[in-house]
């Protein structure tokens, strides 16, 4: 079992001697910097000039420019879009770095698959909370936190694990649990996740019952709710209690479908696709793939984008959420948290 690391494990002395620049004020960006300012730590966020800034100013927060941020600080946390990294880093913190100064980062796409190279007399970590900004920031305030991976992949001063439990500790990790883990290892399971399972696997499931439903001549309004809605029912039930607290809380007409149907959709066949796709992830052919096409300025991205928002299911689902300002609601919420901080 892998040990976890709390608050009481845990000496943020080493870290509150040192400036820290987060660069970004996005979901993560301002949830990272508030909490640490609210730990007692000496925070400056780096940005260029515009709603970003302005939001961070009003939060009270120090604000400068990512070049002039990443200078005055010993540690700089990068919490920009995985493809916008390597050349902000190139141009704006790299100039800026310091022997013993500590790079750090919430995922390790562009260390692992060297997008970023840094230097040698540099420490090089990993603080990755296992939830979005705004639960981050919440659960914080709450006196509560999200759980957070720690990975060290460089440490030039001998104190690179300290710095990252003390980073993670003041961000709130430690009031769930910090475990560590390495960038190779954050980097391919996150990957992996995101495309077999919680987006592409989903997406694609849901899509496939949607069309089978609507091809076989149900309504398909009926076919949204019973495919997408009700998905997110589950989802809070797993996210619960696993698997065995999702079946206890269905029908036992549900728990019966589930174990006689469930492995007829995925089964042996789709385990090894999913280990091909694993390959692709380890293999660096889906990084050098993605990498490849934000330099061609994302063609294949954009007209994917664009065909899958015109699907029946999206259609549907446009009309279905209208009538439903429970949902509306909820999705304004969400739009404040974000839009109002990146």
């Amino acid at each position: 079992m892998t040990k976890v690391l709390y608050n009481h494990n845990i000496e943020e002395a080493v870290l509150q001697d040192k400036k820290i620049a987060v660069i970004g004020y996005g979901s993560q960006g301002h949830a990272h910097a508030l909490n640490l300012k609210e730990s007692g730590f000496d925070v400056v966020v780096g940005l260029r000039k515009g709603k970003s800034w302005d939001k961070a100013e009003e939060d009270g927060v120090e604000v400068n420019t990512v070049a002039e941020a990443s200078k005055q600080a010993d540690v700089v946390m990068v919490l920009l879009p995985d493809e916008y990294q390597p050349s902000i880093y190139k141009e704006h913190i790299e100039p800026n770095l310091e022997s013993g100064n500590a790079l750090v980062f919430a995922h390790g796409f562009n260390i692992h698959f060297s997008q970023i190279v840094p230097p040698s007399d540099v420490d090089v970590f990993l603080v990755a909370p296992k939830g979005p900004g705004h639960l981050v920031r919440r659960t914080f305030e709450d006196g509560a936190g999200v759980p957070a991976l720690i990975g060290i992949y460089q440490d030039a001063s001998g104190q690179a694990k300290d710095l990252a439990l003390a980073y993670a500790k003041g961000v709130g990790g430690g009031r769930a649990g910090i475990l560590e883990t390495t960038f190779q290892e954050e980097t391919e399971t996150d990957l992996f996740g995101e495309q077999a399972v919680l987006c592409g696997g989903v997406t694609s499931l849901v899509k496939a019952g949607f069309e089978t439903l609507t091809e076989a001549g149900y309504q398909p309004e009926v076919a949204y709710f019973e495919c997408l809605h009700e998905l997110k029912l589950i989802v809070d039930l797993l996210y619960e209690g696993g698997l065995e607290g999702m079946r206890y809380s269905i029908s036992d007409t549900a728990q019966w479908g589930d174990f006689v149907s469930g492995p007829r959709i995925v089964d042996e066949d789709t385990k090894a696709r999913m280990k091909d796709v694993l390959k692709d992830i380890q293999n660096g052919t889906f990084a050098q793939g993605w990498i490849l096409e934000n330099q061609a300025n994302r063609p294949q991205f954009k007209a994917i984008n664009a065909r899958e928002n015109q699907h029946q299911i999206e259609t549907v689902g446009r009309e279905l959420r209208e009538l439903m300002p429970f949902v509306k609601q909820s999705k304004k919420k969400k739009d404040v948290i974000q839009n109002g901080s990146r």
